[in-house]
């Protein structure tokens, strides 16, 4: 019996599909959701969602904090920011995130708001760098291996 897993931001949605299960960094720790779960609100971190699909595959997102809905039969993810893994730009993450450490360098301590949203924007660009980072390495052990990547058609 599958779960639906909805994964939104306030730009799109970023996922919805029925998985398997479904893994959440929470503030408190991971957390796993299997069907039948019980209804709970959490908070998240900054980190990676990870979706496990029927068949086994998994997937992978970057999320920037946010909230989760877990009912029964159904997790509704409310994140700030979130990004497949396929989707990162580790080139962009790279820059975002020396933007931000030499922001932090030249300090901001006057302005505790603006040191909060580059400590943020920090965060969120290591999280997406390493989600993609790792995804970038499946994808060259699959190319390599000859196997077919399972979110790609056979045509």
């Amino acid at each position: 019996m599958p779960i639906q897993c909805d994964i939104v931001t306030q730009e799109r949605t970023v996922f919805s599909q029925e998985v398997a299960s479904i893994s959440l960094p929470g503030t408190e720790g991971r957390m796993g959701v299997l069907p039948n779960h019980s209804a709970l609100l959490t908070t998240l971190a900054f980190g990676d969602v990870w979706v496990r699909h029927v068949d086994g595959e998994e997937e992978h997102f970057a999320i920037g904090g946010g909230y989760a809905e877990v009912q029964p039969d159904k997790v509704i993810v409310l994140a700030d920011s979130a990004e497949q893994a396929e989707e990162i730009d580790l080139e962009r993450a790279e820059r975002a995130r020396e933007r931000a450490e030499q922001a932090m360098k030249e300090g901001v301590v006057d302005d505790p708001d603006r040191y909060a949203q580059i400590q943020a924007s920090l965060m969120r660009a290591q999280i997406r760098l390493d989600v993609g980072r790792r995804h970038a390495g499946r994808r060259r052990r699959e190319m390599t291996s000859g196997a077919v990547p399972a979110h790609q058609d056979e045509n």
